[in-house]
């Protein structure tokens, strides 16, 4: 794979607390993997509910219509 123009400056907003993952700071490896297990990036969720992993979309439907609504 060809290494990331953006990686230096991805690693300073990324917010993924998963240190073992091999696409850390490289988003659009990051988003290809997590899409095709129908999950979301940790970047996409508040950190107190990124640390729990479910990265699924109903976590992340149910998060944010939290977050909108009250």
């Amino acid at each position: 794979m060809v290494e990331c123009i953006n990686k230096k400056k991805n690693l300073e907003l990324c917010t993924c607390s998963y240190n073992g993952c091999s696409n850390h700071a490289v988003c659009c490896e990051c988003l290809r993997s997590h899409w095709k297990n129908r999950e979301l990036p940790a970047c996409l969720f508040p950190a107190e509910i990124e640390k729990t992993y479910d990265r699924s979309l109903a976590n992340f439907i149910r998060v944010w219509s939290k977050e909108v609504l009250f």
